[in-house]
């Protein structure tokens, strides 16, 4: 994502602006560097793209609050420009400019050539998982999008073969009705064709009049390094179909990291928690770390208390953004053994004297416990006749 600029910086806005703020924005900006306007000036084409697309996330909360978390990376992954031409910028966004002076310069408030309103297809969503080194590597994947496909048998049009779709008689094949009352006048979906501008009065019988079907394609995706939980890559243009001739919509893959038995995940940081005897806690030692690049010696000094933590820099998840590498933290705990060899517990007994502390007392085994209780200490004692 190096060299894209940040969207509130194309905006001209702040962080916390309002959707209206944002809004009129994108607004002043497209109308300035509308291709229209200036003719032949690939600068201002560049220009016109960059605002769309930054209007396009800033507009969207779920895609704003993603972007506000992972910047580009969590909103523009695997499909480069969210608009492949010009015409999809006039039929995203023609509607903010309503009817007004300005609205034929965007296809009429959002209808192509002045006619039927067009949508873009729906979005899909599907669910990419990655196991950690994958997700600190980058990887290529192969997902499976389910999408409606055109149906075959009636190329798309819903009608029977030998049929077609009529125009609707209802809304004279605009899709929209206008109603009067008084001096208002409001304009709403045609509710005899749904907003299609036509009506199937034989519908194709393995679509059933839809015009699609349902289908699986399967679809390789780049996964950038350093890719975590609740990110998503955005596949333009991968999704469901336009119903009436707009641009497909897109497919986001969200991302799923696996645990690992090892590492535990902390934003680019892991951590690594490692066992450590009393011995090399008090006197030091070098151990050797797990790390993504392999094995690692590491240098714990005298008098190391349990839980400690230790920073091993730039051995941690790398940031999609580009920034600086994530660190590994190396948490010790001692470990106190469960059982002793008698040479063990000899040396253990004289430290804990030297150091004057309270241990417990040699324990007796089961047997020697056994002869006590049928054998009395104290035998000096005699029964008198």
């Amino acid at each position: 994502m190096a060299g894209k600029r940040d969207y509130y910086e194309v905006l001209g806005v702040e962080r916390d602006a309002t959707a209206k703020k944002i809004a009129d924005a994108y607004r002043k900006l497209a109308m300035k560097y509308h291709p229209d306007r200036n003719p032949g000036d690939e600068e201002t084409v560049v220009r016109f793209k960059e605002a769309a697309e930054a209007f396009e996330v800033l507009n969207d909360s779920d895609k704003r609050a993603r972007y506000d978390r992972f910047g580009h990376a969590g909103v523009n992954q695997g499909g480069g420009p969210q608009f492949s031409d010009l015409n999809d910028i006039f039929s995203a966004f023609g509607d903010i400019f309503g009817d007004g002076p300005f609205s034929e310069l965007f296809g009429g408030g959002g209808r192509r050539g002045g006619g039927r309103r067009v949508h873009r297809g729906g979005d899909v969503q599907c669910e990419l998982t990655l196991d950690l080194f994958e997700a600190a590597r980058g990887a290529t994947k192969t997902i499976k999008i389910k999408r409606h496909a055109k149906c075959e048998t009636c190329q798309g049009s819903g009608a029977k073969s030998g049929s077609k779709p009529e125009k609707c008689q209802y809304c004279n094949g605009a899709g929209q009705v206008i109603q009067s009352s008084g001096f208002f006048r409001v304009q709403t979906t045609c509710p005899a064709c749904k907003g299609q501008g036509f009506v199937i009065k034989d519908p194709c019988r393995d679509c059933r009049g839809g015009g699609f079907l349902d289908t699986t394609v399967d679809k390789e995706v780049p996964v950038p390094a350093g890719m975590d939980n609740g990110m998503g890559i955005r596949l333009t243009g991968e999704g469901h179909p336009s119903p009436d001739g707009g641009p497909p919509g897109d497919c986001i893959c969200q991302i799923h990291v696996k645990e690992h038995p090892l590492f535990q995940r902390d934003g680019q940081n892991l951590i690594c928690r490692i066992p450590i005897s009393y011995s090399q806690a008090a006197l030091g030692a070098k151990i050797e770390v797990p790390t993504l690049d392999g094995k690692e010696e590491l240098d714990i000094p005298h008098g190391t208390q349990s839980s400690e933590e230790f920073k091993m820099r730039g051995k941690g998840m790398p940031d999609p953004r580009g920034r600086r590498r994530g660190d590994l933290l190396v948490r010790v705990t001692i470990e106190t053994p469960k059982k002793l060899t008698k040479k063990q517990e000899e040396l253990l007994r004289q430290l804990a004297e030297e150091e004057h502390a309270h241990i417990s007392p040699h324990r007796k085994s089961f047997f020697e416990k056994l002869k006590d209780y049928f054998v009395p200490e104290d035998t000096t004692t005699q029964s008198k006749d």
